[in-house]
């Protein structure tokens, strides 16, 4: 680390730089510290009057911080998070830990996370749990709505560290009387182009999961989508119903295919994978049963 010599600073100048720095927006660490926007800016000129630094470069969206201002944060964060974490205590005055939230896509917290955290619910840790998509869950845990957050994607910047999980395996699915039509495609064009008679079911317009199975395993864009259904499991209704064909998550459609009310059409392909990530809340280690929670993920994922 470089050499940070700055005078006795602030507290409270402090916590909000570095509110900000793992926020990674103004905008977002003053949600987070419940002040006003034009607060947070004023103090951090203080600050960078203090130190005689510059300490965030803006962006378009939200801020980067310098190299003096990683170093900073290297050197506060420490003895900040102690000293809140002795300001709030870790349990309620009836001596009832305090939760941890924790949020990530809604079929994955079904199919995999609960059931892998229930032992530790039985142990008595408090787990609160929401769903979301991944931007809006990166931009709640900066804002310090959660502890932890799975995501599909790895955040941007290096304010919030993230871990791989797991790779998640995609299956191009019907039910067997659509399988029966599409008999003898053998290759990945024909398949392809027999497709294109079969009604499309995904979670959005977009389609963003059918979307990028049809770019990995067919080299080509997919029809538009007969059915868009809210969740990924109205979806896996709406297939095993005999609405058409989509790309689900093994996971979530394991038991239909082992008792063939599904056909996977991918065959020996090379399904694509969608790495999941785990983001904890800078500052969150302060409460143990974050540590748990995120170790026994960790663990479960091995197995995933």
């Amino acid at each position: 680390m470089g050499d940070v010599s700055t005078p006795v600073l602030d507290l409270n100048l402090l916590r909000t730089f570095l509110a900000v720095h793992r926020a990674g927006s103004f905008t977002a660490a003053a949600r987070a510290l419940g002040l006003s926007q034009p607060s947070v800016t004023t103090q951090i000129r203080a600050l960078e009057a203090q130190v005689d630094r510059t300490l965030f470069t803006r962006l378009p969206r939200g801020v980067e911080p310098t190299p003096y201002a990683h170093e900073l944060a290297e050197r506060v964060r420490g003895p900040l998070d102690a000293l809140d974490a002795l300001r709030t205590d870790e349990c309620d005055l009836d001596g009832v830990a305090t939760p941890v939230h924790l949020a990530g896509p809604a079929e994955m917290l079904c199919s995999r996370v609960l059931p892998a955290l229930a032992p530790l619910v039985a142990e008595g840790v408090q787990l609160r749990t929401a769903e979301g998509l991944t931007d809006e869950l990166l931009e709640s845990l900066r804002e310090g709505t959660h502890d932890l957050v799975i995501t599909t994607r790895r955040p941007r910047g290096r304010a919030l560290a993230a871990t791989p999980l797991s790779g998640e395996e995609y299956v191009l699915v019907v039910a067997p009387e659509w399988a029966r039509r599409l008999a003898g495609r053998e290759d990945g064009e024909s398949l392809c182009r027999a497709l294109r008679e079969v009604p499309l079911v995904s979670i959005a317009e977009d389609m963003p999961i059918v979307r990028r199975y049809w770019r990995s395993v067919f080299g080509a864009q997919p029809p538009g989508a007969a059915l868009i259904a809210p969740t990924l499991h109205a979806v896996l209704a709406a297939v095993r119903a005999g609405a058409g064909a989509s790309v689900l998550p093994r996971s979530l459609c394991r038991e239909d295919l082992e008792a063939g009310s599904l056909v996977d059409l991918g065959g020996e392909d090379v399904p694509p994978l969608n790495t999941l990530f785990l983001v904890q809340r800078p500052g969150a280690e302060c409460n143990p049963a974050v540590v748990r929670v995120r170790e026994a993920l960790e663990g479960a994922a091995r197995s995933w």
